[in-house]
């Protein structure tokens, strides 16, 4: 657990600070059955196609992300969300700099 921030007010967004040409991420909860996490990607910044055991909630905190599930193309924007089944093949492109929380859960 992220226990600088644990029992105080935050804004998930102010968490992870943009770097360029990186994904930079920080891990508030790990557990066995599931974890969350914050990212921030840079501009044109991507995770290839993959899977996970796991299903997982992407949360679009700001900026623009594009998100191709089981060959679907989404494109989501600050305060969208999308719910990726487990083993369901997945990418994730920043459209334009974005921030997600990604909560992955045993399904």
């Amino acid at each position: 657990m992220a226990k600088d921030i644990a029992g105080r007010v935050c804004r998930l967004d102010d968490l992870v600070t943009y770097q360029s040409g990186a994904i930079v991420s920080r891990v508030l909860l790990k557990r066995k059955l599931g974890s969350i996490t914050v990212f921030a990607f840079d501009a044109g910044e991507a995770l290839s196609t993959h899977s996970t055991p796991f299903a997982a909630l992407i949360q679009v905190l700001e900026g623009e992300a594009e998100v191709t599930l089981s060959g679907k193309f989404h494109r989501l924007g600050s305060g969208d969300s999308l719910l990726m089944p487990a083993d369901a093949p997945h990418a994730v492109r920043a459209a334009i700099q974005f921030k997600m929380l990604l909560t992955l859960y045993k399904d």
